[in-house]
This record gives structure tokens, sequence and C-alpha cells, in this order.
């Protein structure tokens, strides 16, 4: 990937993911698996997330070239928490994006919103996401796509795409 410097001097954007592609999510799963999903407990555990490492490498890969926008759909509420955890992990800084607390629509309708939001003010390179439908939204929408798969294919993936697709809630 090359330096491409705008108009105005804006660097490039990457837009990037958090729960299963920075955070391995899976020891909190539990939560929304059980019914009633225990969201609560989900959000609270996040904190305890082990960072993934090629998502953490890839996040520093593309700090060297572009400006870094983490995208999430956690709720806002979890802002404190997701940005402790940054810290902790030592990310590269970024303007952090999260869901308004009424928005439930799918994941990959919100983010490909966002995307176009941001790219009305600079390129956005690439989105690293490791849902499958948001990637193949956000490629429709004319964005190259870095498909996160480190954290592996498995039932608990397809939970948490559920929460992201289904519910709406991360």
């Amino acid at each position: 990937m090359s330096a491409e410097v705008l108009v105005g001097g804006r660097r490039p954007l990457a837009v990037i993911d958090i729960d299963g592609v920075l955070a391995d999510v899976r020891h909190r799963l539990h939560h929304v698996v059980a019914r009633p999903k225990d969201w609560d407990a989900f959000f609270a555990a996040a904190p305890d997330d082990p960072v993934l490492e090629t998502g953490l490498e890839t996040a520093r890969r593309l700090a060297e070239v572009c400006d870094l926008v983490y995208l999430s759909g956690r709720p806002e509420r979890c802002r404190r928490d997701t940005l402790e955890w940054f810290t902790r992990h030592h990310l590269p800084a970024g303007e952090l994006l999260l869901r308004r607390p009424d928005d439930r629509r799918p994941s990959r309708i919100m983010k490909v919103e966002v995307l176009d939001r941001l790219s009305q003010d600079a390129s956005v390179t690439v989105l690293v996401d490791d849902d499958p439908l948001v990637c193949q939204a956000a490629r429709e929408a004319g964005y190259d796509v870095l498909p996160a798969h480190w954290m592996g294919e498995s039932a608990e993936q397809e939970t948490l795409i559920s929460a992201q697709e289904v519910d709406g809630r991360t």
C-alpha cells in the first residue's frame, strides 16, 4: 500500500472493526448464546478481551500510511472501556466511532453508511472487518476490504455475526 496524500494534506483512512478483528471476544460470547441474551454482561466483559495479534499488527501497519478510524457496533456506553483497552494493548491512535444507543440496524447497513460519510472528507483506503456480510456490503458500495479471518471460522464466529446482523449490537 502506498501513502496517498489528498488535497488539503489529509491522509487516507483505514477503517477497522474491533470485535473479532482486534479483540478476541470468544470468552464472552456465552452471554449472547443463552436465552435471554445478557447484553450487559457481554459488554461488561469486554475489558478482559485478549488482543488478536494479527489484528494489532494489521492496525500498526496501516497506521504507517493512513489515519485510523475504529468503527464498531459496540454501543456508545462502551467508549471509556474501549479506549482503556486500546491503551492497555498499545493500539495506534485513531478516531473511535461507536453505535448510537437507538441504532439496532444490521452492521452491514450502519457501517456502510459511516463509510459513505467518512469518504466525503477523505479517501477510505480499506475496511478491515470480520463480518462477511459487512465485507460484502462494503465491496458492493465500492470500498476495498480486508476480511479479518484470524479469529477463525467457528460456531463462535457465527454467534458474533448474528449479534452484528440480527441484533444490531456489536
